[in-house]
């Protein structure tokens, strides 16, 4: 489901996420959409294999090997994981897919280009929203009036701010 009071609800109830491929490096699309979400008020819980097993943390939170292991700590804490936001090929979907199902997330969001219609379809029957080929920040930019200044080419040039939103 993509129209805009989906959107909007899940970018307004899902406000822990789990970020699945969430990169150290600044300059990556992960980083840059975690860290706007972050300082958006999102909680953000990295789930990266690599940076995990050296105990690592990106944007100052330990990172994770697993959506499960980054669910069972959050619940230690008595928190849990709303979203989960997948920057992986589509070919990785299904098992994290799988994931967000056993650990009760409420949406599995899947980055701009990345679709799995079967484990779409899995997650789906489960319960869960599904959200795919579209992107957080983006998103959350463009439903909560940040693209003016969240790097979004709108190709309008204009000095007047709207008055009425165009959705």
């Amino acid at each position: 489901m993509s129209d805009i009071h989906t959107l909007r609800t899940l970018l307004g109830a899902c406000r822990t996420i789990a970020v699945v491929g969430l990169s150290p490096q600044w300059h990556r699309p992960s980083y840059f959409a975690a860290k706007y979400m972050q300082a958006h008020g999102y909680r953000i819980v990295p789930v990266n294999p690599l940076v995990a097993r050296d105990g690592g943390e990106i944007l100052g939170e330990r990172c994770h090997a697993s959506v499960q292991e980054a669910a069972q700590a959050l619940a230690a804490q008595g928190l849990r994981i709303d979203m989960v936001d997948c920057f992986r090929k589509s070919e990785d979907i299904p098992p994290l897919a799988q994931a967000a199902i056993e650990i009760g997330a409420r949406c599995l969001w899947l980055q701009l280009g990345v679709e799995h219609p079967e484990a779409e379809a899995l997650a789906a029957r489960a319960g869960l929203t599904v959200v795919h080929d579209r992107c957080v920040k983006i998103e959350h930019a463009r439903l909560f009036g940040g693209l003016n200044w969240a790097g979004v080419n709108t190709k309008v040039i204009s000095a007047k701010r709207p008055h009425q939103l165009p959705y």
